[in-house]
């Protein structure tokens, strides 16, 4: 029986934002998934996509086309905040993904208590995960904006679905072609929307029943390593990065723009717990 949360439109929104996941800094798409309480139903939907198919098509497909409209709407004013106010911008989405914690602590927990390994775990993906972002362009390189790069964030994308806590937005930002997926989003290019699809595509074939296997049988292990990444990648959007052209910078910042970095900061924070609150009962 649905409830009066979840219906059509609900879904639909819930679609436009977890998009943010898609093409916001910082921001995944499988933590706000989680969040909105759509991510176990999601991934075994893609795991298991021809057992009713129907079923779950159309009830994901609200959720899909706010997806859509969501990126090529959100995508311009995105591009804009990004470069007249980014400091702003960037601490904002930060403030946001630390009110999604007491929800992911909580969540690890659901299946077994919390021991020294899933400890262990956590804090070698917060600082081995750190350190191979802030230099995974030095490490990897970057990649060409055109059909095989945009694929690749397509694949991307979609890992951003099925592992809570990983920024596609980040990866792309440090391989280079963040910002000509942003403007192709702008302009609703095919060009850029259909290797990203095929990307999409080919990562649910490949991921998502390793996923869904590694959810069920090291539940704990894995939340531990989402909350790792989550803290890591948070972190390093707030911290300049010489490895990084696109990466935050205070040169120039005044004590207004300090100030509405801190407000937007902890209205973020104040909206994710919200926003938890909210989606309890469905």
């Amino acid at each position: 029986m649905k409830t009066k949360r979840d219906n059509v439109i609900t879904r639909f929104f819930k679609g436009v934002i977890i998009a943010l996941g898609f093409i916001l800094p910082g921001v995944s798409g499988g933590v706000l998934a989680a969040v909105l309480g759509l991510y176990e139903r999601l991934l075994g939907f893609m795991a298991h996509i021809r057992k009713n198919f129907k079923k779950d098509f159309l009830y994901f497909l609200p959720v899909g086309i706010g997806g859509i409209v969501g990126i090529g709407i959100l995508s311009r004013p995105l591009k804009y905040l990004l470069s007249n106010y980014q400091v702003i911008v960037l601490w904002g989405f930060a403030g946001t993904i630390i009110g999604t914690l007491p929800t992911l602590i909580k969540a690890s927990t659901t299946k077994k208590k919390r021991d020294k390994y899933d400890i262990f775990w956590f804090w070698i993906t917060l600082i081995g995960g750190g350190l191979f972002l802030f230099f995974m362009s030095e490490i990897l390189g970057t990649i060409p904006a055109n059909f095989f790069g945009f694929t690749i964030a397509g694949i991307l994308i979609a890992l951003g679905v099925f592992v809570p806590g990983l920024s596609p937005s980040n990866l792309l930002i440090i391989l280079g072609i963040y910002t000509p997926m942003l403007q192709g989003f702008k302009n609703f290019d095919p060009m850029v929307f259909t290797p990203i699809a095929l990307g999409g595509v080919i990562a649910i074939l490949t991921f998502s029943k390793v996923m869904e296997s590694l959810i069920e049988h090291h539940h704990s292990r894995v939340y531990h390593f989402i909350l790792g990444i989550v803290l890591a990648s948070t972190v390093l959007i707030l911290i300049p990065n010489p490895y990084l052209e696109e990466s935050i910078s205070y040169q120039g910042i005044t004590g207004l723009e300090i100030t509405l970095s801190l407000v937007l900061f902890v209205a973020g924070c104040f909206l994710a717990l919200w926003m938890s609150k909210l989606e309890k009962s469905i």
